[in-house]
């Protein structure tokens, strides 16, 4: 079985390591408060590759991600910007730093932009700045501007409490800012982030009131509540068993020294006795391309992780929709095996999100 797809679809770019100001507790990458700043020519070296897929890809996507990609400061963004043709370039930014300047570089980039922020200001306790403030008001100047200069923005939330009583609260605060569209993380154990186990019902509740709350309001696409009723859709068109059997995205990570995390960005940067580094080469030493084609030779805790994705597809009932879930998810919570099956990510994020909304959809049906 081919495991990986030829070619990706998006690389992701790490120009800094530094998440200033900001520094959120349940932040998970090992080198936030270091000062790593990646050279103009690892951003050379896989332009060279990427410039060739965009071709022939016209929705290629180059995401700056990773720490606060602001923090590189403009004249350096630019730099690593300038070698790619053809592509079309996302910023992950907490919005701090954004004021009119960063908003004019926006948009003579013609940046797509995603903002990192939890919904109203009681949901975002965990998002503090370096002195251990409340980064909310910062975040919300950040976001006025934006929408001061006509920037269109997308959302990621953080929810470290999956209360049910929060969700139309939730919901609400984003359709109101006008983002257009919403990812919802629930908070997972990863790296330096460890979190308490939750009641499965009460997150599969969270998930319901939400669907319940967009289904009221259906202004502001919410990206997993999208994936349950594509899902839903691609069974209905009996499309659904060819998902889940689809080569995996690759989804490169290009850290800022150049070396390549593939499938989980949640990797780089971290060292395991047994697995080394996670990475599967460096742009410096050998074309992303050719790291690609030759991942399962280079990349050895690849054969352990499609062993874990073989016993889920063997054991989990949820597996069309899952499609395996994640390295990094199984890296931390199974004590450093890939090879293990489900987790509390699984469990809050693909199981009781799909039984949340389905069942919010047969409460709607049986109430019709």
């Amino acid at each position: 079985m081919t495991w990986l797809a030829a070619r990706p679809r998006s690389v992701i770019m790490q120009p800094g390591t530094r998440c200033l100001p900001l520094d959120c507790s349940y932040c998970y990458l090992p080198f936030r408060k270091v000062a790593h700043l990646m050279p103009v020519r690892v951003a050379e070296a896989v332009a060279t590759v990427v410039n060739r897929w965009a071709a022939s890809d016209p929705g290629f996507e180059v995401v700056w991600h990773g720490g606060e990609p602001l923090a590189v400061g403009r004249e350096h963004l630019a730099a690593l910007m300038a070698p790619f043709r053809g592509v079309k370039h996302t910023v992950q930014t907490n919005a701090v730093l954004i004021d009119d300047a960063w908003c004019k570089f926006l948009r003579e980039h013609d940046m797509a932009v995603g903002v990192s922020i939890d919904g109203p200001e009681h949901m975002n306790i965990h998002r503090v700045t370096s002195a251990g403030h409340s980064a909310f008001r910062v975040i919300m100047r950040g976001i006025d501007r934006l929408r001061h200069h006509g920037i269109p923005f997308s959302a990621i939330a953080v929810v470290s409490d999956p209360d049910p009583a929060l969700a139309e609260d939730f919901y609400g605060f984003f359709a109101e800012l006008g983002v257009t569209s919403v990812g919802v993380n629930i908070e997972e154990q990863e790296g330096e982030n460890v979190t308490l186990d939750r009641d499965a019902g009460q997150v599969t509740r969270f998930w319901e009131a939400l669907a319940s709350a967009w289904t009221a309001n259906p202004v502001t696409p919410v990206r997993e509540i999208s994936r349950v009723l594509d899902f839903a859709r691609s069974v209905l068109d009996d499309s659904g068993r060819v998902a889940a059997a689809a080569p995996w995205d690759p989804l490169p990570t290009v850290a800022y020294d150049g070396s390549v995390v593939l499938l989980s960005p949640e990797l780089a940067g971290y060292h395991d006795e047994r697995l080394g580094d996670f990475t599967t080469g460096n742009v410096l030493t050998a074309p992303l391309g050719v790291l690609l084609a030759e991942a399962e030779a280079r990349t050895p805790w690849l054969g352990e992780l499609w062993r874990g994705v073989e016993a889920c597809r063997a054991s989990c009932e949820y597996f069309a929709f899952c499609g395996g879930g994640h390295a990094a998810n199984r890296y931390f919570e199974h004590d450093g095996r890939l090879d293990g099956t489900r987790t509390r990510y699984c469990a809050s994020s693909k199981i009781a999100l799909f039984e949340g909304v389905t069942d919010h959809v047969r409460s709607r049906a049986l109430h019709r």
